[in-house]
C-alpha cells in the first residue's frame, strides 16, 4: 500500500501568482469530485473584491481524500487520512515560502474538503487568515482535542451546513465549533434548515467576508 497516496496528485492555480498574491485561498473538493469543479465557487468567492486574491486547488488521488465516513474511527481512514492532511499542509508552506505570511492564507472547503480543512487548520494552529468549512466538522470517531494545537490564535472561521444533512451530523458540526472556539479560534456557524447537501448565497457571502477581512488587512 502506498503510505502517500495523494502526494503526486496535481494542485491547480486560479487567480494572481503566489509572489504577487495578497490572500490565497486553499481549497478542497469532495468526495468524488475533482478540483476542477470548484472553479465556479473560487468565481463566486472572489467576486468583486478588493486586491489580487489567488486560488490553490489541490486534488486528491482518484477524487477521494479518504475512503470511509469522517465519524469513523481515524485508524480506519489511514494512510488516506494522514496523506491529506500532509498535502494541506505541504500546500500551506510553499504559499508562505512564496511571500505570503500565514494570517493571509485562507483554508476552506465543501463537505470531505470541509472536513478536512477544519482538521488541517486546527493541527497546524496559531493564527491563519480564515478557515471556511461548507457542510464539514472535525474528524474522527470522537471529536479529541489531542489531536489539533493548543491555540488557533483567533483564526476566523465558518462552520455552514444543512440541518438536518445525509452526511453531516448536525451535532458533529456544533461539537466542532465547541472545540474550535476552546481552542480560541473565533468561530461563526449557521445552520440553514433542511438546505441540503450544498452551498447557498448566505454561505458563498459568509466566505467573501473571511477574504475581503483579510484583504483589508493586508492594505488593498
Amino acid at each position: 500500500m502506498n503510505d502517500d497516496p495523494h502526494a503526486v496528485a496535481p494542485t491547480y492555480h486560479l487567480g494572481a501568482p503566489l509572489d504577487e498574491a495578497d490572500a490565497v485561498l486553499i481549497l478542497l473538493h469532495g468526495r468524488g469530485a475533482p478540483a476542477s469543479t470548484l472553479a465556479s465557487l473560487v468565481q463566486a468567492l472572489f467576486r468583486d473584491l478588493p486586491g489580487r486574491p489567488a486560488a490553490l486547488l489541490p486534488e486528491a488521488d482518484q477524487a477521494v481524500w479518504y475512503p470511509r465516513r469522517f465519524v469513523e474511527p481515524r485508524a480506519v481512514n489511514r494512510p488516506w487520512l494522514d496523506s491529506a492532511l500532509a498535502k494541506v499542509a505541504r500546500t500551506a508552506d510553499d504559499v508562505v515560502a512564496a511571500g505570503v505570511p500565514a494570517e493571509r492564507i485562507v483554508l476552506g472547503g465543501f463537505s470531505q474538503g470541509a472536513c478536512l480543512a477544519l482538521d488541517a487548520a486546527a493541527a497546524r494552529g496559531g493564527r491563519l487568515g480564515g478557515v471556511i468549512a461548507y457542510a464539514g466538522g472535525l474528524i474522527g470517531e470522537t471529536v479529541d482535542r489531542s489531536h489539533y494545537a493548543d491555540d488557533l490564535a483567533g483564526t476566523p472561521y465558518f462552520l455552514g451546513s444543512s440541518d438536518p444533512d445525509p452526511h453531516i451530523p448536525t451535532g458533529r458540526v456544533e461539537e466542532s465549533a465547541e472545540l474550535l472556539r476552546a481552542l480560541g479560534a473565533e468561530v461563526d456557524v449557521r445552520l440553514y434548515p433542511n438546505l441540503g447537501h450544498t452551498v447557498n448565497e448566505d454561505q458563498i457571502e459568509a466566505g467573501r467576508e473571511i477574504l475581503s477581512r483579510v484583504l483589508r488587512a493586508a492594505g488593498t
